[in-house]
């Protein structure tokens, strides 16, 4: 089998969907000899398109200190840069694409981000939710026109569907019609790597960002459905003296429509010590998960909701709305709260803040649990599913215990 797969999102800082595309170009070539993976774009067009993001956009990681609707009448080089050239950027991707996949010898194709280029090759997509259906107000219209036009061709070529967990899968079955038989649930995994790091080797990647030995933590892109407004109002109403023992650390760079959040943490929640530190490297994130007290994660929606899961793995408690994949990936091991409950999550940060008997009890199984979710299972049931589309009988060989606890 020679299959092609879509690597476009791991271009740039690795959110959600280039992560998961990342792990499978990892793990995929190690699960057969048989088997050839290919993705696209070459390694080196991944370079050129990163470089030019760099140079092009905003650095979305910084925190936000400007005065946000100032700023947006001020003259922006980067914008301009954006704006002319972004489109031939796109034209030149998207012809390149059409080009690679439309090549003979490759059996299956594997669109890893929604839609997929139009092809004959036998396809398979991955949808990692529904919220720009259920909620288009939570992305940028273009994307949204952009969806809709191309969604009906999206059901006629794709021949199977992957989905990152049962909800999203029941959500397709119910909003989207598609027949069951054609949806995988394919849990995503964290990375093996993660596990708790003592006091003696966290505490220099915490003077280096600059933050105390107690906090509470949020890792998440920061735009609309992650409601760190709501957040933010929450952990401001608590008592002065419990917000100077623990700030509140976000982690993530600023994503689309970020105004109502970034103008109130400019002008209350920075002031009240909420720190938005950016977007850290992957080898910082261990230290984090291992300082933080907590982990707040408040979103309205999720595909699957990674931070728990690494949350967990360091050994973490963890503090998570009742979105539906959040329960599901979390399975028992999390305190959760409705997402629109204020006074819910003040209430749950000021006992994370204060009851270290309570966070022990968050804290128990949640290494085990965590272990559950492998990106090498991600990647072997991937190539289940390859290979069932396809009409081989082939099985995919076990990974070893070790690798695949």
């Amino acid at each position: 089998m020679r299959a092609i797969v879509n690597a476009t999102s791991t271009i740039g800082n690795l959110t959600g969907v280039g992560r998961y595309t990342n792990q499978l170009m990892e793990c995929l070539p190690k699960l057969s000899q048989a088997d050839q993976f290919f993705f696209y774009p070459h390694a080196c067009i991944r370079s050129l398109r990163h470089t030019w993001k760099k140079a092009s956009e905003p650095d979305a990681g910084k925190p936000v200190v400007q005065d946000v609707k100032k700023s947006r009448n001020l003259p922006n080089p980067r914008k301009w840069l954006r704006s002319g050239l972004l489109p031939c950027a796109h034209l030149f991707l998207w012809l390149y694409s059409r080009a690679v996949v439309s090549k003979s010898w490759f059996d299956l194709y594997h669109e890893t981000n929604y839609i997929p280029i139009a092809c004959s090759i036998p396809t398979v997509t991955t949808f990692h939710d529904l919220s720009i259906i259920h909620h288009p107000e939570w992305h940028p219209k273009k994307r949204v026109d952009w969806f809709n036009k191309y969604l009906p061709r999206t059901y006629s070529q794709t021949r199977h569907f992957i989905t990152d967990t049962e909800s999203v899968r029941r959500e397709m079955i119910e909003t989207l019609n598609i027949p069951p038989e054609k949806i995988t649930r394919i849990w995503c995994g964290i990375r093996s790597d993660l596990q708790r790091v003592p006091k003696e080797e966290y505490q220099p990647v915490l003077q280096r960002l600059g933050l105390p030995d107690s906090f509470l933590l949020h890792v998440g892109t920061m735009e609309p459905r992650k409601n760190l407004f709501m957040l933010m109002k929450a952990y401001v109403d608590l008592p002065t003296e419990l917000r100077e023992k623990c700030p509140l650390v976000l982690i993530g760079q600023w994503g689309w429509n970020y105004g109502e959040a970034a103008e109130f943490y400019q002008s209350i929640a920075r002031h009240q010590n909420v720190k938005q530190i950016g977007y850290v490297s992957d080898d910082d994130l261990p230290a984090l998960y291992s300082a933080a007290r907590s982990l707040v994660f408040p979103t309205h929606y999720e595909g699957f909701g990674i931070p728990p899961l690494e949350m967990m793995g360091c050994g973490g408690a963890v503090i998570g709305s009742t979105a539906a994949s959040v329960a599901e990936v979390t399975a028992g091991h999390a305190f959760l709260i409705d997402p629109d409950d204020v006074a819910g999550w003040r209430d749950a940060m000021k006992r994370a803040i204060t009851d270290d008997d309570w966070l022990k009890t968050l804290r128990k199984g949640v290494v085990e649990h965590a272990r559950q979710f492998t990106w090498e299972r991600t990647a072997e049931e991937t190539l289940r599913v390859y290979r069932r589309v396809l009409g081989i009988d082939k099985t995919v060989a076990k990974l070893p215990a070790s690798r695949a606890a």
